[in-house]
Order: structure tokens, then C-alpha cells, then sequence
């Protein structure tokens, strides 16, 4: 082998070197490097003139202020006002309004429901739901993004997952109030309602989706099935 071919050669070897530690640099960056989830929907740069501080979360108090009083709320206490076409009541609380939640990366929901009642088809865009029902019993679900049904009947001290950004709904399976409480993990996780993004809350579409809804209460899912949405059933 001449001096060229051996010179070649070795550049092909540190090619391959090279091109392999970029290639497991590409796989195994830790999260620290890579860009943090965002708190608001959308976030366009401001024109150069326009710049102000503006966080993507909540300026942190002087650690000589913080008191204990921050990581208390009382804001879950109470159930909310039931007195609406679909019987329910949800209340997410989010840093804006819990202090000590800021920075944590989660936020904390209490949804009361009627007898009859449901909360409406919806998803959370920034984060995963961990439910506990508290009282009564529910019926939950969510949809897949092929459109399968996951739907479990739920009692008192069940657990229920709905995964981050997929739709999901939560009714009433029984003949008193039932009371749910909810784990997000983000501290603004966003709320898109289906329905309510389109058409006022007291339309016949909405009246509509709420009696096409309750069929689901009729409908028995073994823990292997899943289903289509019966829109028409």
C-alpha cells in the first residue's frame, strides 16, 4: 500500500469515527440541552422596540419572603356552581393562582358532577391528567389519535390516566354528586375544549353531544377492547 492509499485510508476511519459520535451525540443529548416545553400557547418574538421582560413561567419571590402560607390553598375546598346544561363543575388551579406550584411543573383540578351530568370532550395540550374520584363514581375516558374509545367505569378511591393532549371526557355513572380531583403535570396545562371552541355553550350541537354522549354510559368495555366512537349508535 503507497503512502496515498494508506493516507485514505485513514481518513475514511476518522470519517466513520466522527460520523458515528455526532450520530450518538444526536440520540442521547440529555434533556438540559433541549428546548423546555412552553407555558403558553404561542409566544412570536416581539419587535426589537417591544422587548420587555416576559418569562416563559412566573419571576420567583425573594427566598426571605416565602412563608408557608405559599404552598396552601384553599381553592379545592368548595364544590362549583352545577347549575348549567351539563351538570358539572371543573376548576383547574394553575401557579397563577397557587404561588407555591410555580417551577414545580404541575397544577391540580377539582370537578364536581352532577347526577347525569358530564364534562364535555376536551384535552390539556401541555400535560398528562392523573384523576382520583373522591366520591360517587364516574365514567371515564379518552381517545387515541386513531379514534379508538379507552373507557373505564370508576369508584371511589380508582385512578384514572389521561394522556397529554389526547381528548378525554369524565359523566356521572350514579344518582348523587361525584367528586373528582386531578394531578397535571404542568403548571399552565392548557385547556381545549372541543365543543366550546366552536359553538355556544347552550347550542343544540352541544345539547346533541351530551345526549349522544350518555350513551356511553349503556356501553360495556372489557379491560382488552377498546371501540370506535359511537356517534351512531
Amino acid at each position: 500500500m503507497n503512502f496515498y492509499s494508506h493516507l485514505r485510508v485513514q481518513e475514511m476511519k476518522l470519517f466513520t469515527v466522527l460520523f458515528s459520535y455526532v450520530l450518538l451525540l444526536g440520540l442521547y443529548t440529555p434533556p438540559s440541552l433541549s428546548d423546555s416545553p412552553p407555558l403558553q400557547d404561542v409566544c412570536p418574538m416581539a419587535p426589537r422596540g417591544e422587548r420587555k421582560l416576559f418569562m416563559n413561567g412566573y419571576i420567583c419571590k425573594h427566598p426571605s419572603t416565602i412563608l408557608a402560607s405559599d404552598f396552601k390553598t384553599l381553592l379545592l375546598n368548595h364544590a362549583g356552581k352545577l347549575d348549567n346544561m351539563v351538570r358539572s363543575s371543573a376548576n383547574i388551579i394553575t401557579a397563577a393562582e397557587f404561588p407555591g406550584l410555580n417551577t414545580l411543573g404541575m397544577s391540580m383540578a377539582r370537578t364536581d358532577i352532577d347526577s347525569y351530568g358530564i364534562v364535555l370532550p376536551h384535552s390539556h395540550p401541555r400535560a398528562s391528567e392523573m384523576m382520583f374520584v373522591h366520591d360517587g363514581s364516574v365514567l371515564a375516558g379518552f381517545f387515541d389519535t386513531t379514534g379508538k374509545l379507552f373507557q373505564k367505569r370508576l369508584c371511589e378511591g380508582d385512578v384514572f390516566i389521561f394522556p397529554r393532549g389526547l381528548v378525554h371526557f369524565i359523566m356521572n355513572y350514579g344518582l348523587r354528586l361525584a367528586t373528582t380531583f386531578s394531578v397535571l403535570n404542568s403548571q399552565n396545562p392548557g385547556v381545549v375544549g372541543i365543543t366550546h371552541a366552536m359553538f355556544a355553550p347552550d347550542s343544540d350541537v352541544v345539547e346533541g353531544l351530551v345526549a349522544r354522549m350518555m350513551k356511553f354510559r349503556e356501553m360495556e368495555i372489557p379491560d382488552n377492547k377498546t371501540t370506535d366512537f359511537p356517534w351512531t349508535y
